[in-house]
């Protein structure tokens, strides 16, 4: 048990954490975790950071990247560290089994703090850890969660942090939430190095998940309207509609798309929304009539021909 009530303090002690990593994680998600506290005990010249690697099995973990990540046993391998962390992504529905769930409902009171990175909140959730509490999850996630744990409080940021709780709604927001960790116990100056290993710079919690504005590239009147887009996936407005709500002219909004991502503000809106029409076909059960009305199509009819036309081939043949 750690000594101290907070992870998130002032502390000269070291901080050991057990990464309960599942199958169809994502190796950046946990390069993101991890990397963070290897530089800082780099710069700190000692091993205020110390961690373990555990799997549900103890057997190595199968990542999305196809490589398979060492570890240091099952979960009862974490017994005696300050804090856990479950990484998950794809498939945790299925990888997080039941007897898992019972298991770190049990041992959670051992820890003094438990975290999720992407969704790694969901199996928090499906164990009854973040009841009453604060939240975050992939953006792509966040329909449905809100939809599956109503007593959770869910927050569209990059990361959150209530009380004995915290969760990273993916990679970045990981690595952020680890540099938030370090400048909490380390101070701001220790944090700054970190990041610029990286030759990253530290977001805060608060910010959002995905903001096209941030990209400078981009014409801010275009991030804009892509930013608007993103939000009426399920209900898409014209282009003309868009350019009055910017303060354009449809012809000049068309002009700044072709400039800008080489696509019409049409042909671009109906991208995104195929997008989130194949991950929605991917990554959940639902059926093909509620994937068409939450992505703005007429009926299944439609979003399949619109599908076949973008993709090459009908949505169906992905759940086959």
């Amino acid at each position: 048990m750690a000594q101290t009530a907070t992870i998130f303090a002032p502390s000269r002690q070291p901080l050991t954490l057990a990464l309960l990593v599942l199958p169809q994680s994502s190796i950046l998600e946990v390069a993101s975790t991890l990397d963070p506290m290897r530089s800082a005990n780099r710069h700190l010249g000692s091993d205020a950071y110390r961690w373990r690697v555990v799997t549900p099995d103890g057997k190595p973990a199968p990542l999305t990247c196809g490589i398979e990540l060492p570890t240091s046993g099952p979960l009862t391998s974490a017994e005696g560290a300050d804090a856990l962390i479950i990484i998950a992504g794809f498939r945790q529905s299925e990888v997080a089994t039941q007897p898992l769930i019972r298991d770190l409902a049990r041992m959670a009171p051992r820890f003094t703090a438990i975290g999720g990175i992407d969704a790694g909140a969901w199996v928090l959730a499906r164990a009854g850890l973040l009841n009453g509490h604060k939240a975050t999850v992939h953006w792509e996630d966040l329909e449905d969660f809100t939809t599956a744990h109503p007593e959770i409080e869910i927050l569209p940021d990059r990361y959150v942090i209530d009380r004995t709780r915290f969760t990273a709604s993916g990679a970045a927001p990981a690595c952020d939430l680890m540099l938030h960790l370090i400048r909490a116990r380390h101070g701001p100056a220790l944090a700054l190095q970190v990041a610029a290993s990286f030759l990253t710079t530290p977001r805060e919690g608060s910010d959002p998940q995905i903001a096209a504005q941030q990209n400078r590239r981009l014409d801010p009147r275009v991030a804009q309207a892509i930013a608007r887009m993103e939000s009426h996936l399920d209900q898409p407005e014209p282009t003309a509609q868009i350019a009055q709500h910017i303060g354009l002219s449809p012809r000049r909004l068309e002009t700044l798309f072709r400039q800008g991502v080489a696509m019409t503000p049409a042909a671009y809106a109906l991208s995104l929304r195929l997008q989130a029409a194949r991950r929605l076909i991917t990554d959940t059960r639902h059926p093909l009539a509620e994937v068409a009305l939450r992505t703005g199509f007429s009926s299944p009819s439609t979003l399949s021909r619109a599908f076949r036309h973008h993709f090459g081939h009908p949505p169906t043949a992905l759940r086959q």
